[in-house]
């Protein structure tokens, strides 16, 4: 993907520029981060965290990781950080893990239906045949959102309060 940024249109007619987000982007997604709810943040990150830190950051700014893809996208209008997104594929290039962000006062607006179809098609385009994502159980609304979109939902080996969402994005 190029650095020029992509104009998206969400389903409740908000207009997102999106770009790959580096290493320059960290105070970017510091401010974003404090937008985004203590019970997202928990999810995005699986753990009891209230605020994101450096090494945080670091991982979601990779730096010349082939596997690695981050995203910023902003309200077109007034140019604020709405969201993140993460894509990071294996090894074999089969298949990539998503995570994304939204900011708290952009919720409920189609944002992450938006972001997660556009970083979909960016796995797609990088040949992965599969995205999954792990999901806390207890997060209802991406659990619906992924399974609206397409996603399985399967049970996580070995921790019951976790569900793995998967989409196969093209045949094998």
């Amino acid at each position: 993907m190029s650095n020029n940024p992509t104009h998206l249109v969400t389903r409740s007619g908000l207009e997102l520029s999106v770009r790959p987000a580096g290493a320059q982007d960290r105070p970017i997604l510091t401010q974003l981060f404090h937008h985004v709810s203590h019970e997202d943040l928990r999810f995005r990150f699986l753990s009891g965290l209230n605020e994101i830190g450096p090494e945080q950051l670091r991982a979601l700014t990779p730096i010349d990781d082939g596997n690695a893809l981050s995203f910023l996208a902003f309200d077109a209008e007034s140019g604020a950080a709405v969201a993140s997104a993460m894509l990071v594929s294996d090894a074999a290039g089969e298949r990539g893990e998503v995570a994304i962000s939204v900011d708290a006062d952009y919720r409920h607006r189609g944002v992450g239906w938006t972001l997660l179809s556009f970083v979909a098609d960016q796995a797609e385009a990088r040949g992965l045949s599969i995205i999954e994502s792990i999901e806390s159980r207890a997060n209802v609304a991406a659990i619906e959102l992924e399974r609206d979109m397409g996603f399985t939902v399967e049970e996580y080996p070995g921790d019951s309060t976790l569900v793995l969402v998967r989409k196969t994005l093209r045949a094998g």
